[in-house]
């Protein structure tokens, strides 16, 4: 079951899902929270930051990430059969911040689901801002044991990003994200009723709770919410296609559009794209070019 102190989304789901299903955080699986394993660091090859190293590496990490060219995820199209979650339309008063059209992103760093999320999210959103102070983490890794325990598949510690401490700056729109757990195990018990072991990062606002119940009804996570205009839940694709591979190496894979891991993080990119470009009318043309623009075309 939940954490009774709070209704933040923290429950993996490793249950198997149909094909073309998003895979999801959710409360269904509170059995996990008990016994996931904690965090492994492993010592990474030279030029590549470890998780949350700041310096020269980090910085030509970013650059290749949040640079990558629009023709080349143009390439990737659709994601092919790669892509199973998508942005499907919603109804609502428009969400705005700071008088621009908001996207709500709500994580956690642990979950293997969000590590996949969180590369389309950054490629997506620097053709349309600037991200400060972005680290690398890895998602938590589950025991074998637990794994045997649920029908579904082990994965291991993934690279990924957080978006916590980040700051992002855009003439277009707001990107609000809230990352509500660390990835870091602080306790370990065999009783799935017994609070997360992973402690709080960020807590919704009263406002963002409304979003999330309104638009989210398995409240899982990632979620994002395009201005209410669209809304996102669980990750678009695969997790396993992450692992094993450096951030370095996933990096170089987003050159590479028509590759599994290439094709999957840049399609599921083309989609966060196209649903942005609704809210920004179509600004800028270098993001949403025709090939964007007919992933949703609107109303």
């Amino acid at each position: 079951m939940p954490d009774p102190d709070r209704s933040d989304p923290e429950i993996i789901d490793f249950s198997p899902k149909p094909a073309r299903t998003p895979l999801l955080i959710s409360i269904a699986a509170a059995a996990v929270i008990g016994v996931a394993a904690a965090v492994v660091f492993v010592v990474v090859k030279p030029g590549v930051p470890a998780a949350g190293q700041p310096g020269p590496a980090l910085a030509r990490l970013i650059a290749q990430v949040t640079s990558v060219p629009v023709r080349t995820s143009d390439v990737a199209g659709n994601g092919g059969d790669r892509v199973t979650a998508k942005p499907a339309p919603v109804a609502g008063p428009p969400l705005i911040a700071h008088g621009k059209p908001e996207v709500f992103y709500v994580a956690t760093e642990y979950c293997p689901y969000c590590a996949t999320q969180s590369w389309a999210m950054i490629v997506a959103l620097s053709r349309f801002g600037t991200f400060t102070g972005l680290r690398t983490i890895r998602s938590a890794a589950y025991d074998s044991a637990l794994a045997a325990t649920i029908a579904g598949p082990f994965v291991p510690p993934l690279d990924t990003w957080t978006f916590y401490g980040s700051a992002y700056t855009s003439k277009y729109l707001t990107f609000v994200s809230v990352e509500t757990r660390s990835n870091v195990l602080i306790s370990r018990d065999a009783d799935p009723t017994k609070k997360n072991s992973y402690p709080v990062l960020q807590r919704l606002t009263a406002a963002q709770q409304a979003v999330f119940a309104t638009y989210d009804s398995p409240r899982a996570v990632p979620f994002t919410d395009f201005g209410n205009r669209y809304a996102l839940t669980g990750s678009s694709f695969d997790p396993g296609i992450l692992e094993h591979e450096t951030w370095s190496q996933l990096a170089a894979e987003l050159r590479n559009p028509r590759g599994i891991r290439g094709r999957s993080i840049l399609g599921t990119v083309n989609y966060i794209t196209a649903a942005i470009c609704q809210l920004t009318g179509d600004q800028p043309a270098t993001a949403c070019t025709p090939a964007v623009r007919s992933l949703l075309p609107g109303d």
